[in-house]
């Protein structure tokens, strides 16, 4: 069946409606009368599982959208920019994503100034300010099985993804507030341990020893704020490498408010490392989280794929480029 041409001016909305403790769901007639007061047309979709914004992403770039709307939080963004890296229809960069966040963390929206408020971030999607950000291709093993996924954000290997595992799981079991992700930070600072681990950028060998926590990204925030990668820059055709080696953790948390400003470089033993090219082997499996989500265990290999999804921004973030 032809289709329809006026499609791919309209936007296909994503809906994931548990995101934000039910935000999703509860708050999309606000946000789809946003929508419509400033013209724009939007055709709903809601997710009904985990990775079903994936299928989604793909269903509606065959339908023949080519503007697609995350109403949902960073795990969301994570599963459709991967529907948009597994659809066939059409090169990725002619597909443009904007987000609506209604999230716990909302990472993604901060490096790119884009507002919580509904009624601003469909302003940023209404004037159109479009950038073509970098996203990486990183494999894994999940049961002995080789992987492949996507990053949109940031990604973490080791103690990161134990706090993560840990934070999800407390979600799952329907905990909610800020304070489930620092219980998980420090009860996973008294559990975890460090394990052996070498780390090439570009082919070069830059750490080998006792990692406890290693931290690769694409954008800055990851957590609700944390800034583990402090200075990455989104289409620089480069991931910036975070590594933090095993060392005393009285002295390593009691510094903890620096990830929040952005000096966590001050710390010594503490190293930013940049390439195209990561890989990471073990010497016993360890965990990876990319965006949030948990997905596998060691080695790991990460592959930077250049300026190649186009995303709606910020009025500020264009600004503050020039």
């Amino acid at each position: 069946m032809p289709v329809d041409f006026d499609i791919s001016q309209r936007w296909a909305a994503i809906v994931n409606p548990v995101a934000g403790s039910g935000r999703g769901l509860e708050d999309w007639p606000q946000i789809s009368g946003l929508l419509r007061d400033e013209g724009i047309g939007v055709d709903a979709m809601f997710t009904l599982r985990k990775y079903h914004a994936t299928e989604l992403a793909v269903a509606a770039v065959r339908q023949g959208y080519r503007r697609i709307i995350v109403v949902g939080g960073d795990g969301t963004i994570h599963e459709t920019v991967n529907g948009i890296f597994i659809q066939q229809e059409c090169p990725t960069t002619q597909i443009l994503m904007a987000v609506i966040a209604v999230g716990t963390g909302n990472d993604w929206i901060r490096m790119f100034g884009i507002p919580r408020n509904y009624r601003d971030a469909i302003r940023s999607i209404k004037e159109g300010h479009a950038f073509l950000q970098d996203v990486g291709r990183v494999s894994y093993y999940e049961s002995k099985v080789h992987q492949v996924r996507y990053l949109a954000n940031v990604a973490g290997v080791g103690y990161d993804a134990a706090v993560c595992r840990g934070f999800n799981r407390l979600k799952e079991k329907g905990y909610r507030g800020k304070w489930i992700y620092l219980f998980s930070v420090f009860r996973e600072a008294l559990r975890y341990r460090a394990r052996r681990v070498r780390i090439e950028v570009d082919g070069e060998e830059v750490f080998r020893g006792r990692l406890f926590t290693g931290t690769v990204g694409i954008c800055k925030y990851t957590a609700g704020g944390l800034t583990q990668t402090p200075n990455a820059i989104a289409d620089d055709g480069l991931f910036d490498l975070t590594v933090i080696p095993d060392m005393n953790r009285v002295r390593l948390f009691s510094r903890f408010r620096v990830v929040y400003t952005g000096n966590i470089y001050d710390i010594p033993g503490i190293s930013l490392f940049r390439g195209g090219h990561i890989a990471v082997h073990a010497e016993r499996p360890i965990r990876l989280e990319i965006d949030g989500e948990i997905l596998g265990f060691s080695d790991f290999e990460f592959r930077i794929v250049e300026r190649a999804v186009r995303v709606v921004v910020s009025e500020k973030f264009i600004r503050d480029r020039a």
